[in-house]
């Protein structure tokens, strides 16, 4: 995984982000390759969800994103519940 596609799955915008925050980026992505991503996220959590108030993911890049990921598995129907009926002596 690459420090865009992770912030793009947080939901931040990774080029408006660079833009304004340049020496935070590269701070972060320097950070991000030295440890796992569930790692980067509990270290920077609270930080994360203010940048990404800042520099929110545009709806159609999420789709266009969506659209892209590979198609998982179908989903099978439900099987119907039985009926319970009480028994009468």
């Amino acid at each position: 995984m690459t420090f865009e596609e992770y912030l793009s799955g947080k939901k931040i915008d990774a080029m408006a982000f660079e833009q304004a925050e340049k020496e935070l980026v590269n701070e972060w992505r320097q950070g991000f390759d030295q440890m796992h991503p569930k790692s980067f996220t509990a270290q920077k959590l609270f930080l994360i969800n203010g940048i990404r108030r800042r520099f929110p993911l545009k709806i159609e890049q999420v789709n266009q994103e969506l659209a892209d990921a590979k198609p998982t598995t179908t989903a099978t129907p439900a099987k119907p519940k039985p009926i319970m009926r009480p028994k009468i002596n």
